[in-house]
């Protein structure tokens, strides 16, 4: 079947009632003005975009968007994501005239020290953002996983009668986004899943950065979207009765997400500017600022101005959704007495919280069998899926190794959102930002698994959730060489020091089976960022606890796991080196030397405890130390000290058995003893 070009596309009809007049053009000027007027002020910023897509981002806002200004929480609103987060004083505009916790004081100070109105729209910060957007891309793959959340939520808790979970998802998206590959891998898995409540607005300037876009992209946009299943429709963006009718036909497609390429002018009514990469990212100038308010009939002079009708025209919108709100809240109280179980579970569900005993049935293992901390892992979700109603999480195809398929958990698959599982395909960096979705949405406990080493493919999407604070789970699994046959490729070295560096992001190595329940109950227990669980591909020991200390100690990052009364040198290992620790301490016992061995699941964690515990684990008079960790060395001088040393690996692994790899790179028992020596000799 041939597919449409982008001149095919669907041109929509316009609605009988669709009538803009003069005072809907004043508003739309107003936004422009005022993004003009902010950038030109701090002297930095992207007036080009706001000025374009002003028009049908009005359309939007005060015609379709279902929200409440004086209740940017409510949990039925509309979700609208600025995915071309550089253009944000769109955005600033847009939330300051309608009434939210935005005052003008704040528009002028954009990009200033401080300030609610950063250089690209912040989640957290500024009442209104729904995701921190500005890396492209990111906010489109948001967006989906907001519409999936609201389609999951749906299909567990509606009820004929109350639609309690209702509403849509919109975006804003840019030439730069369809360029970043998450997107395409964003949008190939919605128009698969067929998410119809999500409707994004492609505004279609052609310019980028360095020019035209057609410098690197010629790319039939629209054609493409038609072939990943979009319903895809093409406008005049200027014109907003067109793009009222092309938001109602969007509305109207239930089964397919909708793509409305919208045709614009960056830098709209600029003399010099419009239409070229000047209006992208720099101000216009003092006297092309005034050359424009000239030509859209506005006082040269006017800063900041806000006629009072129009302030008035946004204000009526936001009323609107006060009264959806009101609306809302009746149907949810009569849900509360014809459902009350479920009335119940959805507000715990919107409070994040974990229900009472969901840990009551995780397993314990036995020392008998070693058993690989994924596998471990795997089991604990078994455990957790029946008592946690909101988990919800899935693979980048790798579902079998990565051990993240709850048994009897069905998938979500288009026409029943019901299930809990997703299969994001080969898609690792749309699933980071699906996840980040899926959490902002709320009512979710959202993870995803993949391999450790295409943590690198996905890393923008985990650092934005730890930017966002978002307590979304990383499970990654085949944590180091001990991956074995498959090679280098696939053998992670950098990866743990490089995910420790990133703030506020927690990463867990588990040493066995029950450091990793533990870690999975410190991970559902955060609300405040992300985790990342590192598990082991190969089996690993499963430590006696009876004579080793209780894996409890995870939760605060290290403890002393085998202790002596007078250690002369410390052995410090993650995940399954500290097998190797252990085995080090007989050794070195053998030969008079005394060690206390600890584990050191998370540095992070660690690092966040009071100095009197860190300096009960690690004295200072201690200063004879050896780290062990099949991984990169960076980074365990914090630990090991002046007068310590790591045995660790610098170089890139190799394929073979992960059990001749250990031994061909020296990363073995005696090779810790031997490290052990030497720092006593050195220190002695």
């Amino acid at each position: 079947m041939r597919i449409p070009t982008d001149a095919e596309a669907i041109r929509p009809k316009p609605p009988p009632v669709a009538h803009y007049d003069e005072l809907d053009r004043l508003c739309v000027t107003t936004l422009r003005t005022l993004a003009m007027d902010a950038v030109q002020q701090a002297n930095s910023g992207h007036p080009g975009l706001p000025m374009g897509a002003a028009d049908m981002a009005y359309v939007l806002w005060t015609r379709f968007l279902k929200h409440n200004p004086a209740n940017p929480a409510w949990p039925d609103r509309d979700r609208f994501v600025l995915s071309a987060g550089h253009g944000c004083m769109l955005l600033y505009g847009l939330l300051h005239l309608s009434a939210y916790d935005l005052s003008l004081d704040e528009i002028k100070r954009f990009r200033q020290w401080g300030s609610r109105t950063p250089g690209h729209s912040e989640y957290g910060l500024t009442p209104g953002v729904e995701t921190t957007t500005g890396p492209l891309g990111q906010g489109f793959a948001n967006g989906v996983g907001m519409a999936l959340a609201e389609a999951h939520l749906a299909a567990r808790f509606n009820r004929p009668g109350y639609p309690l979970v209702d509403h849509y998802t919109y975006a804003i998206v840019s030439d730069g986004d369809h360029m970043e590959g998450v997107s395409h891998e964003a949008a190939s898995l919605a128009g698969h899943l067929g998410l119809g409540k999500l409707i994004c607005l492609y505004d279609a300037n052609g310019i980028s950065i360095d020019g035209p876009t057609s410098l690197a992209f010629t790319e039939d946009v629209a054609a493409r979207f038609v072939a990943y299943g979009w319903h895809v429709q093409a406008v005049d963006g200027h014109d907003m009765v067109a793009v009222e009718a092309a938001l109602h036909a969007a509305r109207a497609e239930a089964t397919r997400p909708s793509l409305i390429v919208a045709r614009t002018h960056i830098g709209y009514g600029s003399p010099n500017r419009q239409d070229t990469a000047k209006a992208h990212g720099e101000p216009l100038g003092e006297e092309e600022v005034r050359l424009t308010k000239q030509r859209y009939g506005w006082s040269p002079e006017a800063k900041f101005y806000i006629p009072e009708e129009v302030g008035a025209r946004f204000r009526e919108s936001a009323n609107k959704g006060a009264v959806q709100e009101d609306e809302w809240r009746r149907t949810l109280a009569r849900y509360e007495r014809q459902h009350p179980d479920l009335a119940a579970q959805f507000q715990a569900a919107l409070a994040r919280e974990l229900p009472q005993g969901w840990d009551a049935d995780l397993p314990s293992f036995s020392t008998e069998k070693p058993l690989a901390t994924r596998a471990a892992s795997g089991k604990v979700l078994d455990a957790l899926a029946p008592r946690i109603p909101t988990l919800i999480g899935g693979s980048g195809d790798l579902t079998g190794s990565n051990n993240t398929l709850p048994k009897g958990e069905q998938a979500v698959k288009r026409g029943d959102f019901s299930g809990r599982y997703v299969h994001f395909g080969v898609r690792e960096h749309a699933m980071g930002g699906i996840l980040n979705g899926l959490a902002l949405h709320g009512g979710l406990f959202p993870y995803g698994g993949t391999f450790l080493i295409f943590s690198d493919y996905m890393r923008p999407s985990i650092r934005l959730a730890a930017l966002m604070h978002q307590p979304v789970i990383f499970v990654f699994t085949h944590d180091s060489i001990g991956l074995g046959e498959d090679g280098p490729t696939h053998q992670p070295v950098e990866h743990l020091a490089s995910l420790r560096a990133m703030p506020n992001l927690v990463a867990i190595r588990p040493a066995d089976a029950t450091e990793t329940v533990e870690a999975w109950r410190v991970a559902l227990s955060r609300r405040d960022g992300p985790t990342a669980l590192l598990l082991t591909r190969q089996a690993v020991p499963v430590l006696d606890r009876s004579v080793l200390a209780p894996a409890r100690g995870v939760a605060k990052g290290g403890y002393v796991l085998a202790d002596v009364e007078r250690p002369d040198v410390i052995l410090i290992g993650t995940g399954s080196e500290v097998h190797l620790a252990l085995a080090a301490q007989k050794l070195l016992a053998q030969q008079g030397v005394t060690a206390r061995v600890v584990s050191l699941p998370s540095t992070d964690l660690f690092d966040r405890q009071p100095p009197e515990y860190r300096g009960a684990v690690l004295p200072p008079g201690v200063e004879a130390r050896v780290a062990v960790e099949a991984a990169a060395t960076f980074g365990w001088e914090r630990y090991v000290g002046a007068y310590g040393t790591v045995v660790g690996l610098d170089r890139f692994g190799a394929s073979a058995p992960y059990k001749a790899i250990f031994e061909n790179l020296a990363l073995t028992a005696e090779a810790v003893a031997a490290a052990a020596l030497r720092v006593l000799g050195a220190s002695g």
